[in-house]
């Protein structure tokens, strides 16, 4: 599958106009493409609770979820200014957990792996053991 970052980057860059982050005024979007083939986006949404926002990937993988669309294969982060994000450590995990095997995601030092970013993560088999 040929990933297009422009397109990516463009999908995140649009998502972040529709963040709601009255508090820190630091809106995030973000967008990937799935293993069916469609781009999904999220933005972060804030709260007057401050640990209750949600990141844009959150937004995201809930997007992914109600549209069936798959797993991630490529993903991309950006502020306000187009800058290019890494995801935090909860939202990587996040993102593990509903990755395609092969989920690369664009940083400010490059294309990573999911595994390359979140390095023996725990994931859902490993309740099994």
């Amino acid at each position: 599958m040929t990933i297009d970052w422009q397109s990516l980057r463009e999908a995140a860059q649009l998502a972040m106009t529709k963040a709601y982050a009255p508090y820190s005024n630091f809106p995030v979007g973000a967008a990937a493409l799935t293993t069916t083939g469609a781009i999904i986006s999220g933005c972060n949404v804030e709260n007057a609770s401050y640990g209750l926002g949600l990141c844009a990937e959150c937004s995201l993988v809930s997007a992914l979820t109600m549209q069936n669309a798959g797993k991630l294969v490529a993903f991309t982060c950006c502020d306000k200014n187009g800058n290019l994000l890494m995801p935090c450590g909860r939202c990587r995990q996040l993102l593990f957990e509903h990755a395609a095997p092969e989920l690369v995601l664009e940083t400010s030092s490059g294309i990573k792996t999911i595994a390359e970013v979140l390095p023996d993560a725990f994931g859902p088999s490993d309740l099994n053991r």
